[in-house]
């Protein structure tokens, strides 16, 4: 018999916020577009066009202004204020609040599912497949309570990351149903237990996996924990890091570049200037073990940023380097299950240095953009937020241009 745990809401559809965004890029653009809903639904932008077009008026119709710039400045300023603190009715508080005890929930019934030991019969007489039932039951009332609870809430960091969230549900459609788990239209799941009894559960523990970075349980994993680490209502925050995090960042660009470059890979010379047939293989192997060595830097100093450029960013060096990680291990390069990197000396310098630059041309250029990107939004962008100027223009965050990537 099927279980529908889809939740409804009593207030406005929302729905459309959440759809269609892309699971691995789509947290800057869910931060940028519900900050401007938010700005719609408080009224700010129609104060400010208000404000604006009046002002307007009277000089097209050559009323004066005399009195009228102290007001229309007083109007801009209430403006700025609202944005810097909104105001947030007690509906939205209530929203907040059980969007933030949700999420928790939420993680709580995740964990489950990615422990090993769910699959396992229990001394106290609970049989795996038992458990597995109960964990996935418990999966979709908390998800869908999430989902539902998001769209009244104006915890912008944390909606954007469930709008996230439910794009990597959509991208796994197939594979939750194959479980018994329906995605709706609306981004909440329906399950039929029926059929979730009947399925294999090891399907069940490898859609979850808390071994494969690419799992559909390490993906909402992911968005969970950053979207439990911030608050508040605007749509970035304070990275909390220094220059250090900056300086990990470049120099994995700086030593992707050069594992990627034709230079580090040009033949050794003899005594007499000619060009021999060998590898400056110290060289090289320098240059793969600081790549290593910054590449878990980075990630340690920024792996705890609430600012969704670099949550993004590295999130997709994560899912390059998993995709890569037979090749590089090929190459001496292996990556935990927390996703750091270790380099076997041995193993790389007898590896074919040909085929060492064949790989980097590819992934090293990739690593470095996002590397780049990870650099630039811990700098120049770790404090920036979607606000109004004092102009009176809108600022949106990430939309200057950075010309440092490959």
């Amino acid at each position: 018999m099927g279980i529908s745990i889809d939740v409804g809401s009593t207030g406005p559809d929302y729905s459309y916020l959440f759809q269609g965004l892309s699971s691995s890029g789509g947290s800057l653009g869910n931060l940028n577009f519900l900050s401007d809903y938010a700005g719609i639904k408080n009224g700010s932008y129609g104060k400010l066009m208000k404000a604006y077009y009046g002002t307007a008026q009277d000089m097209a119709t050559g009323k004066s202004s005399s009195g009228k710039s102290g007001r229309t400045s007083n109007i801009l300023d209430k403006i700025l204020e609202e944005k810097m603190h909104p105001k947030v009715s007690k509906e939205a508080q209530k929203a907040n609040a059980n969007l933030t005890s949700g999420l928790a929930s939420l993680d709580s019934s995740l964990g489950t599912l990615r422990n090993d030991n769910t699959y396992t019969d229990s001394t106290d007489g609970r049989s795996a497949a038992d458990k597995v039932v109960s964990a996935v039951k418990a999966y979709v009332t908390n998800y869908n309570n999430v989902v539902t609870t998001a769209k009244e809430s104006t915890l912008t960091n944390k909606t954007a990351y469930v709008a996230n969230m439910m794009s990597a549900t959509a991208a796994n459609a197939d594979k939750l149903s194959e479980i018994g788990v329906t995605v709706n239209a609306n981004g909440t799941l329906m399950l039929n237990e029926g059929k979730l009894k009947e399925t294999d559960i090891s399907k069940v523990q490898d859609l979850f996996s808390s071994d494969n970075v690419l799992s559909y349980g390490s993906m909402i994993s992911s968005r969970l924990h950053f979207a439990g680490s911030v608050s508040g209502t605007t749509s970035t925050g304070s990275t909390g890091t220094d220059d250090k995090t900056a300086s990990g960042a470049s120099s994995l660009k700086a030593d992707s570049q050069a594992l990627a470059s034709d230079a580090l890979y040009q033949k050794v010379k003899d005594k007499d200037g000619n060009e021999t047939d060998e590898y400056d293989i110290k060289k090289i192997f320098a240059t793969a073990k600081s790549f290593v060595s910054n590449y878990n830097k980075m990630f340690d100093a920024a792996e705890s940023s609430s600012n969704s450029g670099v949550v993004a960013n590295l999130s997709y060096i994560r899912e390059k380097t998993a995709r890569n990680e037979d090749a590089l291990k090929a190459l001496g390069i292996s990556v935990d299950g927390k996703g750091r990197m270790k380099i076997d000396e041995d193993t790389f310098k007898k590896a074919d240095m040909s085929k060492v630059q064949e790989f980097f041309k590819d992934y090293g250029s990739s690593i470095a953009t996002n590397a780049s990107l990870v650099d630039y939004y811990m700098t120049t962008q770790a404090n920036a937020a979607n606000s109004y100027t004092a102009g009176g223009a809108y600022n949106v965050q990430g939309s200057s241009r950075y010309t440092g990537t490959v």
